[in-house]
Formats: structure tokens, sequence, C-alpha cells
């Protein structure tokens, strides 16, 4: 509790921020882009010509994973997110940072049954448990030029940042972003949202957008609270389309060198494909859900192909009650070291998970709730000796919030 206790405070800090006009609500993390009509959450602040944006959450959670193989831990987690943008010449310049809490779980982070990627320690890899985040997940900036009423190209550079590939990462869209635990087709989806060095270029043209990236493929080392330096190395293109202010549908491709330590000689290509919905059920966003389908395909150069599918949703009623739910089918090929029997085999394991939040106070420009998870894990006959037959999770939590 020593760790939580001043990370939530630090929201107190936010509450006696103001709010102005919102940005360009299709915009999410990286240049990717989320539903027009997807909830703002954060506070705006006017400046002089500057326009700044601050969002970001915290929680603090007692988490336990069942069965043979499971484990449970104290953990804190979360993030901060700050963006300022200003007019510039003919175009727009804006800057962006985003830092987590996560380095504060220690090297090893938190326990999740069937996650697999990265490591603790530089040697051995991290299984049944989520890796933590670096302090740093992203130092960017970008510029924007209109190109006629409905047209616009724009750069962004980042270092670290998030290249063109994958949907929104899970703590950004609404869909994932109340749920305490990584999905388990995080490295299938999103995990280049951390990648030290990125350079994208794009264009839009009404509902439609095209970008591009040269980045660093390797996925971020086990110091938390550095800052990596390394050479583009891989690339990616997605195109995206919102064909109405409810929907965002994409789709990408990226060629990966190297994006695990300690298989440094496989790369990997990796498509992905998602369509996310929002529904309002009132006029006045009392009653409001988002769900999001993607998919994932991982193409190594060992010749090991894998999938990952993810079907997630939120639903909030009267800005109070929020209920979340996931189910995941993903291929995985990690859950055993060298070694072992079944090192290297792959398995299709499957996840469901039903959450709620209360909402129990709003202090201004914060939001703080109590919250539970619970999950249900269906293993293919080979697994069950090892995981138990249909191993169950679950994490409570208290999260804050500025909205």
């Amino acid at each position: 509790m020593r760790r939580i206790v001043p990370i939530l405070f630090f929201f107190s800090l936010l509450a006696s921020a103001g709010t102005a006009q919102q940005m360009d609500a299709r915009e999410a993390s990286g240049t990717s882009w989320q539903p027009a009509s997807t909830p703002f959450q954060g506070v705006h602040i006017m400046h002089a010509n500057w326009m700044l944006m601050a969002h970001g959450y915290a929680f603090g959670a007692y988490d336990r994973q069942g069965g043979p193989r499971g484990n449970d831990k104290v953990v804190s987690s979360g993030m901060l997110m700050l963006m300022a943008r200003r007019p510039a010449g003919p175009g727009t310049f804006g800057l962006r940072t985003m830092t987590s809490l996560d380095p504060t779980m220690g090297p090893r982070g938190y326990p999740l049954l069937l996650q697999t990627g990265e490591t603790a320690n530089g040697t051995d890899p991290l299984v049944d448990r989520q890796h933590p985040h670096d302090l740093f997940m992203e130092l960017a900036a970008t510029y924007s030029i209109p190109v006629g009423e409905e047209a616009s190209a724009f750069g962004y550079f980042g270092l670290p940042g998030e290249p063109a590939l994958g949907p929104s990462a899970f703590m950004h869209r609404f869909s994932g972003v109340e749920n305490p635990e990584a999905p388990l087709g995080h490295h299938w989806l999103d995990s280049t949202h951390i990648a030290y060095g990125v350079a994208t270029i794009g264009a839009v043209l009404g509902p439609w957008k095209l970008d591009g990236s040269t980045f660093k493929g390797r996925e971020p080392d086990q110091y938390r609270w550095d800052m990596e330096t390394q050479k583009f190395d891989s690339y990616s293109g997605r195109l995206s389309y919102n064909p109405t202010e409810n929907w965002s549908i994409q789709a990408s491709y990226g060629y990966l060198v190297a994006p695990e330590q300690l298989e440094p000689e496989i790369n990997t290509r990796r498509l992905t494909a998602s369509a996310s919905f929002n529904h309002r059920f009132t006029d006045n966003g009392d009653y409001f859900s988002q769900t999001m389908f993607a998919f994932g395909r991982n193409m190594n150069t060992n010749g090991l192909d894998s999938n990952a599918f993810l079907l997630e949703s939120a639903l909030r009623i009267y800005r109070r009650h929020t209920v979340i739910a996931r189910a995941e089918r993903v291929d995985k090929d990690e859950l055993f070291e060298a070694g072992d029997p079944l090192a290297g085999q792959s398995f299709s394991v499957n996840k469901v998970s039903l959450g709620y939040i209360y909402d129990f106070v709003r202090w201004k420009s914060t939001q703080w709730g109590v919250g539970t998870v619970g999950s249900l894990h269906f293993l293919p006959a080979t697994l069950r000796p090892v995981y138990g037959s249909t191993p169950g999770s679950f994490q409570v939590f208290v999260r804050a919030k500025i909205i």
C-alpha cells in the first residue's frame, strides 16, 4: 500500500484543472484511430495558443491467479498521458508524453496465467506473468498540414513511440482501459506501442487514413527505468476507415526484426485487423458501450505461425457503473522453457473474463472506483495436468482516473 497511496494521490493534484474544447475525437494511441463518438476521459486546458490535455489512470490491485502455476501479488499500475498542441505555420504542431507506473511492480510484473513475452533478467522468459511496461512509453512530436477541406498530411516521430501497426493499445481504447489485466494477445496486436525509435508519415482523406512507419522492432529490455536508443530496422503500414462516428476499422502489416530479446535470430511478419463499434443508448451518454473485435497473426522466420483473436466490450451505466467483458483465443508456444518435453509446442488456449466497477465518488476532474474482474481459462487436454482443468483467476482493485 505504500506504493499505491502516493500514486493515487497524484490524481488529486489534477482535480483543479479546467476543461476546454476537445481535440480530434478520432485520435487514440500513437497515430491510431478510434470511433469519433468515443467518450473523452481527461481534461483540457487552454493556455495562450496551446491546447493542453491530461489523461490517465491508476490501479491498486490484489491479483490472484489460480491453478498449479498460479500466484498472487499486490500491484500498482497505470499511466499518465500529456499532450500539447498549437498552430505552427500552415499546420499544427504537437507534443506527446506518456509515462507508466508499471516499473513499481518490480522486474517480474504481475501474475497472469498463460501470458508470455519479454524477460525480467535478460536471460529467462516471463511465463504466466505480464511484463511491466517501461517508465517512458511515449515521447513524441507531431506535425499536420491541411490539404484542402477534408484532407491532411502528417508526420510523427517518437523516442519512444508507437508505429502504424495494430489497433489502439489496450490501455487507451474504451473497451479495454477499465480492465486491469493485459490481453493474452498483446504481442499479436499492440505490443509495438512502445518502440524505441519510430518515424511515421501519413495522409487523411475524409473517413480514410493511410500511414506508414519505420521503427526499431526490438521490444523493450528488462531495464524499465531507462531510455533505449536503437537504429530503425523494421517497417509497417496501416489503412484505417471510420465510415461513421461510431465505427473504426483498421488493417495493418509489419515486418519486425528480432522483436524478442531472447530470440534475436527470429524476425516476425505481423498482420492485424480490427473493428471497434460505439453505441450510445441515450443522448446524454449515461448508457454507453464500446465493443472491439481484433485479429492478429505472427508469422515467424522459424516457421512457427500463430494467431490471436480478441473480443472485448465495456458498458457504462449512469456514469457510475461499468461492466467489462473479454474473450480471447491465442496460440501459445512459449509456455514451457527449454528442456521441458512440451517446450516449443503450440497450444490454442482460451480465456473469458467478466468484471464490474463502481465509481463511488467524482471530485472535480477525477473519478474514483472499486471493482473486480474474474476469469476462467479453457485449455487443451495436454495442458490440464500442468495448469488444472479450468483454472480461475481474479483481481480486486481500486481505480482512480482523470475525466
